[in-house]
Parts: structure tokens; C-alpha cells; sequence
């Protein structure tokens, strides 16, 4: 159930920034004042949003398990994020990121086996 609760509180976090960058792309930052807008604007709110209750259930988990445990398993938000990437952002997918992405799979297949 950890486990499970670990990878969801990844998939979480890639949401939230996920709407950041799409509150963000496009926008031009030159000021404080642009700065304050953006981080007003509808996406970005709503990406604060999903972290703020990403941070919740990682501080639960945090509180169920054992941190050298638990932390690497957040490395699957790699794995969500290069799906992210290159699906919704049209981002190059490429052979450095596919190996980058398997050899995080590996690490947290081995450190899930107990």
C-alpha cells in the first residue's frame, strides 16, 4: 500500500507542475508584477493546489515508512514526467532519456523487493 501511495504522491506532483508549466508557457516574465500574475493565474493556482495535498500525503507516508525507503520510489515522477513531456508538450523523446528512465524503473524494482 506504501508503494502505492508513493508512486500516486508522484503522479500528484507531475500534475501540479505539469499546470504550472502550462500556466507558465507563453508568458512573459520581465517584472515582479509579471511574476505575481502568473502566479495568480487560474493553472497555476490549481497546480498549488495538487502539491499542497501532494505534501500532505507525502508527510502521511513519511509517517508510515522509512524515508530511505520511500524517497527513491519518488523517483517515478521521472518516469510521469517524461510521459508528460513528451505527450502533452510535444518534448524530444530521446535514447539518453529512455535509458535514463529505465534504469529508474530498475532502481525502484530493487529497492521495492523486500
Amino acid at each position: 500500500m506504501l508503494v502505492f501511495l508513493t508512486i500516486f504522491n508522484s503522479v500528484l506532483m507531475v500534475t501540479g507542475q505539469t499546470l504550472w508549466k502550462l500556466g507558465a508557457t507563453g508568458k512573459e516574465i520581465h517584472s515582479l508584477g509579471q511574476l505575481l500574475r502568473l502566479f495568480f493565474s487560474p493553472y497555476v493556482l490549481a497546480g498549488l493546489m495538487v502539491y499542497a495535498f501532494a505534501s500532505v500525503l507525502w508527510i502521511y507516508i513519511l509517517n508510515k515508512g522509512e524515508l530511505s525507503y520511500v524517497y527513491p520510489i519518488q523517483s517515478t515522477a521521472f518516469i510521469f514526467a517524461l510521459i508528460i513531456g513528451t505527450t502533452i508538450f510535444k518534448e524530444q523523446l530521446t535514447s539518453s532519456k529512455i535509458i535514463g528512465v529505465l534504469v529508474i524503473c530498475l532502481g525502484v524494482i530493487i529497492i521495492t523487493r523486500k
